[in-house]
């Protein structure tokens, strides 16, 4: 990569009430967009059914988050559903400066905390669901919760979609496909964003010179 062509890295926090597909799309880019790094998120909630320590989460204990969020160590952290979830900072800012993009599947919580903390590297990305039924359709689909658990995520998914207006980008995903395709548009686009090219000011004075 030319001076000019350098740029920083870019975190984008993609959000979605639970069962609308961030997910998913999530995993998509991991596989496809060799830029792209997913951000391991620390939680305190119990790991699932084939759910590996290092790869979904970095499971703790709440003492250990408890210490490591007053040490300063996330770059942002929530109580969601009776569990602690929180961004390690030291693995991102590395990442961003090597012109490493990472990507956050978090809640809006997650992403106005992340705003908060680097407002210039965080692209805001929210997924709708096609419809109320769909988004209940697909929680059951899971097979990974209870129905207990399902009505809690159906009770408060009218509040995580209110947050859309705090994104910068809102796309419904009808068809995965379709709904990445569009994702992919948006990450181009951010990639050249003229903040982003740290080459590109000493290039341009260079260029302007002669």
């Amino acid at each position: 990569m030319s001076n000019e062509e350098h740029r920083r890295g870019l975190m984008m926090a993609l959000s979605s009430p639970s069962g609308a597909g961030k997910s998913t799309l999530a995993a998509l880019l991991i596989a496809r967009d060799p830029v792209m790094t997913l951000s391991i998120s620390a939680t305190t909630r119990p790991a699932r059914p084939g759910e590996v320590d290092g790869r979904e989460y970095h499971f703790m204990s709440r003492d250990v988050f408890e210490r490591m969020a007053g040490n300063g160590e996330f770059l942002e952290w929530a109580l969601v559903f009776d569990h602690f979830y929180g961004t390690p900072r030291a693995p991102v800012e590395g990442a961003l400066a090597s012109g490493r993009d990472v990507l956050f599947d978090v809640d809006w919580q997650g992403a106005r905390a992340l705003r908060a903390a680097a407002p210039e590297d965080v692209v805001g990305v929210f997924i709708l669901p096609p419809s109320h039924e769909e988004l209940e359709r697909r929680l059951k689909a899971r097979a990974q919760d209870d129905p207990a658990v399902i009505a809690r995520r159906m009770a408060r998914s009218a509040d995580e979609i209110s947050h859309w207006v705090e994104y910068d980008y809102v796309l419904v995903n009808r068809y995965v496909e379709e709904t990445f395709a569009r994702l992919e548009l948006i990450l181009g686009a951010e990639r050249l964003k003229r903040h982003r090219q740290i080459g590109l000011s000493k290039f341009a004075a260079n260029l302007a010179s002669g």
